[in-house]
């Protein structure tokens, strides 16, 4: 085998038309099919032509079989393509079985047991290319299909007969679309391999990689199911591409810091596949491997978050090009960053540098096929291991949740938002994970469980998932020497999903206050119907419920009256309470409210009476999105939630401001964004010099001082901006409205961002849930309780001083005296004690509402839409 996969021989694999053994058939090659070597200078091709050649393939090999797993959000159909001997291919059904008994029956007898060690095969899911400029893994998955197909080497195929490997192609076949056609639209110019102006996915982008907690992108839906429900591979790799100035390859294992959750036995297997594949790669003649460098695993989301489920993850990252274009590096500018590596230099972690040089496609390729088949070879060595351990893990998470607290997570039916709830335990019932019912009224630990509360048992075989994603976050702090330097994390540090989403949950941490006898397991999809029936005159849709404002957005663009209770209205069949939303129930409106109900996670209230009280009548109102050409993956993601709840909108660039008529909008939303990214369509330096991005100018421009002298009128003359993050400073400090050539009016508004001033007394919140008190009765916070947890990045914080002129300003949420960390990990958060966390402010006519959290952050934070959505209807 070592000859065959040597990167300088690969070349074979592209000209020679072989028959596939025991088929009658011809295989074109790659190169014959799609005209060019994958991997050549600017040659890329895109999801189509990709599938149609693995089809092909599948037609003609008996060792490879492709099934649809599901749809992207722009409804290309995903496939699974699995690789193997004949012998397995056709057996692929009863070896799902064995992989699932092996990995979730905790139960198995002796002889069951020792058949399936002795019958199953050691399956790995690859995932590839779910980042879309990083090209090469798509791009290499036709040439590894084809050396299966037709190889005749006893080596392989001898690794075939223990080892299934599941590859999906490509993990986000709608990115893969985009990036490779605006390829191909600027191949040949100056601004070919520049960056795309659009994010590449439908919503999300980048942060398609953090979703794997949430699940609410289809596609990630469709390759987590593989691991959660149907195929159980006990191995998994992501496989992605990185910066081009560092090592050409990464390997497991990962950086510390840790998930403490995971079994120990499953970060060991990560070493020894990462350990082979460093071994094998530098073998094959392959420079600059590196190992336990940058990349850390402590947090859940990514396609990794099967480590959680006992399989062993792994991640690879390869160099990257720009996307089909070759580089050329000096050795003077390769560097490290981060964790692991202090210098660009031959260390344990890297002990064969690339000493710099032109990097091309095909070097990404070459890297990508010698990695496949070492992961393939490592599983077949150790299939027995594999196998054995699978099990051993499921048995011992569940000896864990019987004899470790927690033992169970209580929900109780009655919540703030039941929608939410129903919502929570879907999802849990997607990752694998039972759920249960109790069948009588009990006390637990001194709190009182009414019949039909839901309970989470930790004795499962995920029960590593559970315990990380219902407790809160503690950050596994370590240091890169004894008291010195703490490893900082890589991404966020909060995703507990009851704190996340605002939804009532404790914890069982004594031994036999509850057992599994007393619970019914829970069917899915929930039945969590509240509220009356009967005749009807009204619904009433509480302002406490996500939904309800799904369906008034819905009602609203129907033509359907709304109106909405401005206090209590106290009726003889239901309370009315400030903020609630009333519908008239008319029959001819049966249509939808049928379909509305089908989908519905909650009943809303009704009523027979008429309504006597103090009501406004909502209208729809009509939304600018500002959105840049920069990758902009807040903006996508508000686009998803306002997409998820129905609510019509239209995406504006920042460089068609001053040129748009605003006065047609009611309300215009800023994300999260860099201020000069908004302003002047350019990153600033720290030194305060603009760095010119990689993309062609006509996509970089920005709102410029005419944008910005329009949306200030706007608002002046009673139009609403709302905005979070770092889009807020656009609007504070000094600002001026020309009102004619002879009239300029400057002004302040009475709000500031402090975060600065906060940052140099060491504010550290590197993606942390904080606790915020809510001013009650406003209308931006209709709906909420009292208290909320909310999603911040440290930034911006808010002081407020007395208002000038014909401006305003009003708090809306503060941040607690104490207690402020909610989950996750800050440093020296008592800064924000009292600080302003909502602002809503005025000028002129027209109102601000300030965020200085992410209200949507990642669509994972349903405990706060409603402070966004109410802003949508400031009048």
């Amino acid at each position: 085998m070592k000859s065959l996969f040597k990167p300088a021989l690969a070349i074979f694999l592209f000209v020679l038309i072989i028959s596939v053994p025991d088929s009658n058939a011809q295989v074109k090659s790659p190169e014959e099919f799609f005209g060019f070597k994958p991997g050549a200078d600017r040659e890329l091709f895109n999801y189509q032509p990709l599938i149609d050649y693995l089809k092909l393939l599948d037609e003609a090999s008996p060792r490879i079989k492709m099934i649809p797993i599901g749809k992207s959000p722009m409804e290309a159909t995903i496939y699974a393509t699995f690789l193997s001997s004949e012998e397995n291919i056709n057996n692929l059904d009863k070896l799902q079985h064995i992989n699932k008994e092996l990995a979730i029956n905790p139960n198995l007898s002796v002889p069951l047991y020792n058949q399936y060690i002795d019958e199953g095969k050691v399956f790995i899911l690859a995932t590839l290319s779910m980042h879309s400029t990083e090209v090469g893994p798509s791009q290499s998955a036709p040439l590894v299909a084809y050396e299966v197909a037709t190889t005749n080497d006893p080596e392989l195929l001898g690794w075939l007969d223990d080892v299934v490997y599941m590859m999906v192609p490509c993990h986000n076949p709608d990115g893969m679309d985009l990036v490779v056609n605006h390829f191909n639209s600027t191949k040949g110019t100056k601004y070919e391999g520049g960056n795309l102006p659009v994010v590449y996915h439908k919503y999300v982008g980048h942060d398609n990689n953090r979703d794997f907690v949430t699940l609410t992108q289809s596609d990630n839906r469709a390759v987590a199911k593989l691991y959660n429900q149907t195929w159980f591979p006990q191995v998994l790799v992501e496989k992605h591409q990185m910066g081009s100035y560092g090592p050409r390859y990464f390997v497991p294992p990962m950086h510390d810091p840790i998930a403490e959750n995971i079994d120990e036995e499953v970060w060991n297997w990560t070493w020894i596949f990462g350990s082979n594949m460093a071994k094998d790669m530098t073998r094959d003649g392959l420079e600059g491997v590196s190992q336990h460098y940058l990349f850390d695993d402590y947090w859940p989301g990514s396609t990794e978050t099967a480590l959680w489920k006992n399989v062993f993850g792994l991640l690879t990252e390869c160099a990257s090009v720009q996307m089909a274009k070759p580089i050329y590096i000096e050795k003077n500018e390769l560097r490290t960053i981060g964790k692991g590596m202090g210098e660009y230099k031959k260390s344990i972690n890297m002990p064969l540098p690339w000493e710099g040089g032109w990097w091309r496609l095909g070097d990404i390729i070459d890297y990508e096929l010698s990695s496949t088949w070492s992961l393939i070879k490592t599983g077949a060595i150790h299939r027995k291991d594999i196998l054995v351990a699978r099990n051993s893990l499921c048995k011992g998470e569940v000896e864990k949740g019987e004899n470790q607290p927690p033992y169970f997570y209580i929900f109780p039916k009655k919540q703030h938002d039941p929608g939410e709830l129903a919502n929570l335990l879907e999802l849990l019932d997607e990752h694998g994970v039972s759920v249960f019912k109790t069948n009588s009224k009990l006390e637990i630990q001194g709190k009182v469980v009414e019949k039909g509360d839901y309970v989470v048992p930790l004795a499962q075989p995920f029960r590593a998932f559970i315990k990380e994603v219902l407790e809160a976050q503690k950050f596994p702090k370590r240091h890169y020497t004894p008291g010195g330097e703490m490893i900082k994390p890589y991404d966020i540090t909060s995703w507990s999903l009851p704190l996340h989403r605002g939804i009532s949950s404790f914890p069982v941490t004594a031994k036999g206050e509850l057992n599994v006898d007393k619970l019914t397991k829970l069917p899915f999809p929930i039945d969590n119907t509240i509220g009356s029936h009967g005749e009807l005159k009204y619904l009433i849709f509480p302002a406490n419920w996500n939904e309800s404002f799904k369906m008034v957005f819905a009602a609203l663009q129907k033509g359907i009256p709304v109106k909405r209770a401005k206090g209590a209205i106290t009726l003889a069949d239901a309370e009315i309470k400030a903020g609630d939303f009333i519908i008239p129930f008319r029959k001819k409106d049966l249509e939808t409210w049928h379909e509305w109900g089908e989908a519905a996670k909650s009943i809303p209230l009704s009523t027979n009476e008429e309504i006597e009280g103090e009501l406004e009548d909502i209208k729809l109102p009509v939304i600018a999105l500002i959105e840049t050409n920069f990758h902009d993956m807040d903006a996508g993601w508000t686009r998803y939630i306002f997409d998820t709840y129905g609510i019509p909108f239209t995406s504006v660039k920042p460089g068609e401001v001053a040129q748009s008529d605003l006065t047609k909008y009611d309300a215009i939303i800023f994300p999260d964004n860099d201020k000069n990214v908004l302003l002047e369509g350019k990153y600033k330096r720290s030194g305060g010099a603009y760095s010119i991005p990689p993309i062609d100018p006509k996509y970089s421009k920005g709102l410029g001082k005419k944008g910005l002298q329009k949306l200030l009128e706007f608002v002046h003359e009673g139009g609403n901006i709302v905005a979070w993050g770092r889009s807020t400073q656009l609007f504070f400090g000094a600002q001026s409205i020309t009102h004619s050539e002879t009239e300029k009016e400057e002004f302040q508004l009475p709000v500031n961002d402090i975060s600065d001033q906060l940052g140099k007394q060491k504010l550290y919140a590197p993606g942390s849930l904080l606790r915020i008190n809510l001013k009650q009765g406003h209308p931006v916070t209709l709906g909420m309780p009292k208290t909320a947890n909310v999603f911040s990045r440290g930034r911006p914080v808010f002081a407020t001083s007395i208002p000038y002129f014909d401006t305003d300003r009003r708090v809306l949420a503060t941040y607690p005296e104490d207690n402020i960390l909610a989950s996750g990990y800050a440093e020296n958060e008592e800064l924000l004690a009292g600080k302003p966390a909502i602002v809503w402010a005025k000028k002129g006519r027209g109102q601000f509402v300030f965020f200085g959290f992410y209200p949507q952050f990642r669509a994972s934070t349903a405990g706060t839409y409603k402070l966004l959505f109410n802003s949508l209807f400031l009048k």
